[in-house]
């Protein structure tokens, strides 16, 4: 079941054009400057906006996304390569997709990326040093057929979430042999992060159908799977998880709540799972949502890239404090009003690379937009 997309940029999209700007609350207790630092992403279309971003390591990242998103355009897809010193913009011509969903990548030869397509079929693209080609895998082709996240893992294994036969699986291959696993033993799916976490050890998260709604849906995959009890709420979807360990696991993402006027802006969802139970925290902020979560280099959760409603002047994060979390600011006067996407660590450093776009709403004037926590090596 494929219901309206309550992720990466929806929401802020929906409450941009429709609630507009709300005043800034630059001084609030709450929120302080932290070190990140704008990077300039040129060359993007508008509208446009980084959906994903990953980084092999300091000299090397992408960052995917969509760009033409002007009147009834349905947009093209758009890349970005980061080389150490800039961002440059992928030639996509010879792709036929309206934009690139996700993206994972440990090193040049062995990054990947999701489409979706502008007609029948669903790519899996494969990184060939200087663009993004299509690759095959069983399924290429069939009406059926969707893939919506993709993960790497340190030993160039690659796991895809999609649709096949009417049901969730996992695609997994090492890009020449690839097979479909098990179903997900869950109806009404849909899955939005996939997340390796040792070798063929991952999690993913989403949500499921509750009937009149849906609630937050986080599982593991070590050759079976492990489904989470869900996370209830009020139409909530899970964007992305971060697992230390079995009982040491995160998710956030956004609750849209009973419905309301057009463009209402839903509430940030910050939950932990100890193993036994989940238990919902706050967020530092009550519109808005939270969109990724990454690790340090001890495999702790330590950041989360959100979008604040009711303060819309600065991009917004929540850092770990222990054994709780703060909300703090991105950069001022970087872009309008910054909403981001997706939040990733640098391998080899301490830092971190987030990315989305210049304003809430993916239309004309928004571009994309990324930040950068550069902590060192």
């Amino acid at each position: 079941m494929r219901r309206r997309r309550l992720l990466a940029g929806a929401i802020g999209a929906a409450s941009g054009i429709a609630l507009g700007p709300v005043p800034s609350r630059a001084d609030g207790p709450a929120l302080r400057a932290e070190g990140w630092q704008a990077v300039p992403a040129p060359g993007s279309t508008p509208a446009a906006q980084l959906r994903r971003i990953a980084a092999a390591g300091p000299d090397l990242a992408w960052a995917v996304g969509e760009e033409g998103l002007a009147g009834p355009s349905r947009g093209r897809g758009l890349g970005m390569l980061w080389d150490g010193g800039a961002w440059t913009k992928t030639d996509l011509t010879h792709l036929n997709h309206t934009r690139l969903t996700d993206v994972a990548g440990v090193c040049a030869g062995a990054a990947w990326s999701v489409a979706q397509p502008a007609g029948n079929g669903s790519p899996l693209l494969r990184w060939d040093g200087s663009t993004w080609r299509e690759a095959t895998f069983p399924g290429l082709g069939e009406p059926g057929v969707r893939l919506s996240a993709v993960a790497v893992g340190s030993d160039r294994q690659v796991w895809v979430c999609g649709t096949r036969g009417d049901a969730v699986r996992l695609l997994h291959g090492d890009g020449r042999r690839w097979r479909w696993l098990d179903p997900l033993p869950v109806t009404g799916a849909n899955l939005y992060r996939i997340v390796v976490t040792a070798p063929g050890e991952l999690w993913v998260c989403g949500d499921r159908s509750t009937g009149g709604g849906w609630s937050g849906l986080v599982a593991r995959w070590d050759g079976a799977w492990t489904v989470l009890p869900p996370i209830a709420g009020l139409r909530l979807s899970t964007a992305d998880v971060h697992a230390a360990g079995p009982d040491d696991v995160w998710a956030v993402g956004t609750e849209a709540g009973v419905g309301g006027p057009p463009g209402r802006p839903g509430n940030p969802s910050l939950s932990h799972w100890d193993g036994t139970a989940w238990t919902r925290l706050e967020a530092g902020f009550v519109a808005g949502s939270l969109t990724g979560i990454a690790g340090d280099t001890q495999g702790r959760a330590a950041w989360i890239s959100g979008w604040n409603h009711q303060d819309q002047s600065r991009s917004t994060y929540l850092r770990r404090d222990g054994d709780t979390w703060t909300a703090v600011r991105g950069p001022a006067g970087a872009a309008p009003a910054p909403y981001l996407n997706d939040v990733t660590p640098v391998p080899g450093t301490s830092g971190f690379w987030s990315a989305g776009m210049t304003s809430p709403a993916p239309a004309p004037p928004t571009e994309a937009y990324t930040e950068r926590l550069d902590i060192g090596r």
